[in-house]
Order: structure tokens, then C-alpha cells, then sequence
């Protein structure tokens, strides 16, 4: 019976997703186009305010859509204190596509509407591709190292990409998302970056460090956020989209951006291996905190 309501519930989640998709982007698209042809500071703001509504109202079809999975279950904790009206820089460990959707979904009400630092591939996806650039988010084209290697040219064109695009988020309060792990987590991907973490990447400090070097003092705190499906763990955006996800997990932690995080992480190798080194000091407690989060959960037999 589970695999028959499984099975009817997957395609008709499908649909509605892309058709509220649809609804919400192609208004943000038109506003675009507006925003291009009309390079007016005024009308750019206006349009700027228009599409973060148009964001806002997705993220509450999404969350009107989990809604209907009865059997879903939100453990969240450390969402006190937030505002929509500062500048957050948030990192996230990333599992599943299912993560974008718990974090427009959770913190809609809380913080700024998120700018996502996205895969280049991402850019030629129908409608979603056209609403994220009409939203100004930053597509980023990583390199590997064997690639690097044969075309030094190209080395920080993805930092110099993160320079540009904060220089946008400096006229309105703005949450800039970066999953610093570069990749969502699997097993193989684990072991082939020879990763120290049981549940982590490696993570990747070059975005972060420039976002932070750019806005400065703007940025109110770092929001370290910590998301485990305990239930779900192989498939979770599958489950969510089958109806099958039954407890989403999220930490919340607020971090003091110190004045010693503002530095050269390009030129300044000194700056480069300390800030390195506070990033790894956050992973590894947050591969810890989510080794625990699954054993609670085991123990407890949920």
C-alpha cells in the first residue's frame, strides 16, 4: 500500500512543484527583463523588492506542498534572534537538493530572502535558471585541480565572480548561502577527496572568505547551519517528493564574523591557512553534531 501511495504521490508532487514554479518565476523573468532594459537605480530597486516577494511566495507554495505529507516531522532548534532586516552569511552542509528547499522553506519568515551561490549548469535549467539570474544569485563555474593545472589562466575566476556578485547584495539587508563543500556529500565523492569527515566534504573556503572580505563589517553574524534527514538519509529529495520524508533536522548556530576573518585570501597565504583552519574547526564540530543527531535518533527508535 505505502509503495501504491508512493507511486501516486511522486508524479503529482512533481507537477506541482514545477507548476508553482512556474507561477512564481515567470513574473520574476518579465520583472528581469524590465530591470535590463530600464538600467535605472529607482526602477531597479522596485524590481529588486517585486522579485524577492515573487521568492517569498514560492517558498510558500513549497511549504504549503510539504504540508501535505501528515507524517512529516520539523526538529528544529537556534531560530531565535534572527531578522529580516540584517545581512547573514550562511553555510550549510549539503546532502540533497532537498536542502534548498528546507532552507527557503524554514527561514522565509526570518532573515532575508537567500541568494544561493549556484552551479553554472544550473544557469540552462528551464525557468529556474532565468528566476535565479532575474534575482541576481551568482553562478559559479568550479575547476579542478587537473584543469587548473592545464589552464592557470582560469585560477580565482570563480573568487573574482563571488567579488562581483557581493558588490550587488551592499543596498538591501541580503542572506548570502554558500554550501562550501562544493558538491552535495556522497560516499564515492567522499572517498575520492580523501575527506577526514564521516559526513562532510572538505569544505571550501575561497567563496566565503571573499564574501566576507567584500561586505565586511556589513554582514550582521554567519549562520552555521546543520541539516540531517536521520530517516531519509539515502534519498531525501526523492522521499520529500514521494511523500515518504518523515523528520527533517536543522541547527542553527550564530557565529561572530571577528575582525580577524577579514582578510587577503587570495594574496595573504598566512590569512589563507588561518581562515582555512577555522573553517575545518566549524566542520569538524558539525560532523560530530550530525553523528550525534543520528544516534539520538537510532537510540530512540525513530
Amino acid at each position: 500500500m505505502t509503495r501504491i501511495l508512493a507511486a501516486i504521490t511522486l508524479p503529482l508532487s512533481i507537477v506541482l512543484t514545477i507548476l508553482v514554479t512556474i507561477v512564481c518565476s515567470v513574473p520574476i523573468i518579465i520583472a528581469g527583463m524590465v530591470k535590463l532594459l530600464l538600467p535605472v537605480p529607482g526602477i531597479w530597486r522596485k524590481v529588486s523588492i517585486f522579485c524577492n516577494f515573487m521568492m517569498y511566495c514560492w517558498c510558500a507554495g513549497l511549504a504549503a506542498l510539504l504540508r501535505l505529507n501528515p507524517h512529516l516531522i520539523w526538529d528544529v532548534e537556534g531560530l531565535e534572534g534572527l531578522s529580516k532586516k540584517n545581512w547573514y552569511l550562511l553555510i550549510c552542509n549539503h546532502r540533497s537538493w532537498a536542502d534548498i528547499v528546507v532552507l527557503c522553506v524554514l527561514f522565509r519568515k526570518h532573515i532575508p530572502m537567500n541568494k544561493y551561490f549556484l552551479k553554472q549548469q544550473l544557469a540552462w535549467v528551464p525557468f529556474i535558471g532565468l528566476a535565479c539570474w532575474a534575482l541576481d544569485m551568482p553562478f559559479m563555474k568550479r575547476y579542478s585541480r587537473s584543469y587548473l593545472l592545464r589552464h592557470p589562466d582560469r585560477r580565482g575566476k570563480d573568487v573574482e565572480t563571488t567579488r562581483r556578485s557581493c558588490e550587488k547584495f551592499r543596498r538591501y539587508p541580503t542572506t548570502i548561502v554558500n554550501f562550501v563543500e562544493g558538491s552535495r556529500f556522497t560516499h564515492e565523492k567522499r572517498q575520492q577527496t580523501h575527506s577526514p569527515y564521516q559526513h562532510l566534504l572538505p569544505p571550501k573556503a575561497a567563496g566565503i572568505a571573499m564574501a566576507i572580505n567584500v561586505l565586511g563589517s556589513q554582514f550582521d553574524k554567519l549562520l552555521n547551519i546543520t541539516l540531517c534527514y536521520p530517516n531519509n538519509d539515502r534519498h531525501p529529495f526523492y522521499d520529500m517528493l514521494s511523500g515518504r520524508l518523515t523528520r527533517i533536522v536543522v541547527r542553527v548556530q550564530l557565529e561572530p564574523i571577528n575582525e580577524e576573518l577579514h582578510g587577503d585570501y587570495v594574496n595573504d597565504k598566512t590569512f589563507k591557512r588561518r581562515f582555512q583552519r577555522w573553517l575545518n574547526t566549524l566542520w569538524d564540530k558539525k560532523d560530530i553534531q550530525i553523528e550525534e543527531i543520528k544516534t539520538s535518533y537510532k537510540n530512540a527508535g525513530q
